[in-house]
Order: structure tokens, then sequence, then C-alpha cells
């Protein structure tokens, strides 16, 4: 039995898989926000209550939006801003009395879909986020490519490639750059693309079905074809699968593919573009296969 947890900004997410990849248990609970020592008793609360429940002792694999510093073992690029520069990692395996495995929510996803979803036994895989943020995450024979600065994946951060006139100097990031990618290719980036050249301030579920969306989903397809092609010329890799609220954009699939070849340094492109098979559920079921095959434990209580 393994145990998978999501921790994200708004709500808090355990499973319980079984060998099988079949769910044992499943509970949402509001994320305690602000309050460093409540969120370790939150965590330590769900993972007693389900081991009880189901009367096994499991591996837990987390996934946080952010990452433990190599450097320091402390928490860095995390939104939620009081995990940052707390010893996360090591404070709740003293709770839990056990080793755990953590990793970033984008790796999790990235996971999640490479083991047992859209991308399920490919050899290479990379996994986006597209949502409030852009993250990336990597998965090589089925394992997460965390590197030594653990920011494999991190492609929200680059500039965007290729850039037109228009899009320059980009707009200004919270990582105090301009011109990132997450600007342009983020919900909130999408919804102020479309305000700029319509005045119209609308979500991106509304962009995406409405008549005046069709030109900023355009703009939204070559910029996401420019970028993944930078990622295609780094990583070759077998699947892109999209995830995040934006990945409910249906012509991205069909669109970008065509895009990307002018981009990407090869004479054909077969990297496959896929939708996440397992929803907002990727990122916790990742987050449990964190663990290998065989070294769950399953101790009776």
């Amino acid at each position: 039995m393994r145990i998978g947890i999501d921790l994200g900004g708004t709500k808090t997410e355990i499973i319980v898989l079984d060998e099988q990849g079949e769910i044992r248990l499943r509970r949402r609970v509001p994320t305690i926000r602000g309050d460093y020592d409540a969120t370790l008793r939150s965590l330590h609360e769900l993972v007693t209550s389900a081991e009880t429940e189901i009367g096994h002792r499991c591996s837990v694999g987390i996934g946080i939006p952010g990452v433990t510093s190599p450097a320091t073992g402390l928490i860095k690029n995390a939104n939620s801003t009081w995990l940052i520069g707390k010893p996360f990692e090591e404070d709740l395996q003293k709770l839990l009395q056990r080793p755990l495995h953590l990793a970033n929510d984008a790796n999790c996803f990235a996971l999640s879909e490479a083991v047992d979803g859209a991308a399920a036994g490919a050899q290479n895989v990379f996994g986006v986020i597209l949502g409030t943020g852009v993250g990336g995450g990597i998965v090589i024979d089925g394992k997460v490519l965390n590197g030594c600065n653990a920011i494999a994946g991190e492609w929200g951060h680059n500039p965007l490639p290729w850039p037109q006139a228009e899009e320059l100097p980009g707009p200004k990031c919270y990582c105090g750059r301009c011109g990132c990618i997450e600007t342009f290719l983020s919900g909130p980036g999408l919804m102020a693309d479309h305000l700029l050249h319509t005045g119209q301030k609308r979500s991106g579920e509304e962009i995406a079905t409405r008549t005046e969306g069709a030109a900023s989903l355009r703009r939204h397809a070559h910029r996401l074809a420019r970028a993944l092609a930078s990622v295609i010329n780094l990583l070759d890799p077998d699947f892109i699968v999209l995830g995040g609220g934006l990945s409910n954009i249906e012509s991205l699939y069909s669109e970008v593919p065509k895009l990307w070849q002018m981009y990407v340094f090869s004479d054909q492109v077969t990297t496959r573009l896929v939708r996440n098979l397992h929803g907002d559920s990727s990122g916790v079921r990742g987050a449990a296969w964190l663990w290998p095959s065989g070294s769950t434990s399953n101790n009776r209580r």
C-alpha cells in the first residue's frame, strides 16, 4: 500500500493506492494556510487516519508547489510561502516516524501520467502544467529527473523562445524578470493577453468558448508551440502531457503539433502531445508512485 498526498494552495488531497494502482481511499480537506506547524499536524493526522481506516502501514509520498533545496535541506521556490526556508521534509519524517519521498507537484503530475496515465510505458515524458502558473516535470524510464539543483523541468521561467517584436520585452514576472514563458502561457497570462487585445476581461474557459477568443487562442497556441519546440530540441520526449486548467482547450492538441514543426531541429517530429488521463488526481497519484514498486510496507497495524 502506498499513500500519496498533494499539498495544494487551497486543498490537500490524500489517496491510498494498492499495487495495481487502484484507489483504496481518497479524501480532500482545505489546506491550512500560513501556519507551518499546523500544516505538519494536519498531514500527520491525515496519514494516521488513513492508515487506521485501511489497516496498513504505508509508504508516503508528497507533492508540494516547491522543492527541498539539495544545498540546505530547506524548502525553496514554493507558492505556499509559509513552507519556504523550513526543514519540511525532515520535520514531517520525524512526525510520521518513517522516511518519505517529497517532490515538486509538476514532477508528481508527470510521473503519474508516465506510470499509468496518458503516456504509460513511454521512455521519455515531459509533463506540463498550464494553470495559475506554468510548471514542468521530466520522467525518464519511469523515474523523475530532479537535477542537481532540484529544478529539472522548470521551463516556465525560461524566456519565451523566438519572440516576435510585439512580445518584447514581455510581461513582468513575479520572479523579477520579463517575458518568462509563464507570463504568456499560464491562465492569468492568457487572460491578460485577451484583455490587452480586446478590452474584455474573460476567464480562460470563456476565451476558449467565445467567438471573440479565437485570435487569443491562436496567439496562445503559437507561443505554446514555440515553447514546447525548445523542450523537444533539448529532451526529444516521446510524449508531452498537458495538465492544468488550460489543458482542456481542445484545439491545442491539433494546432500546436502543426506549429512546432517549423521550430524543431528535425525533418519530422513524432513526439505526441496528449491530454492527461487522471485529471486533477494526477498530482496525488504521482506522489504515491514516488516510491518504487516493491518498496512499500504491508505491515498490518
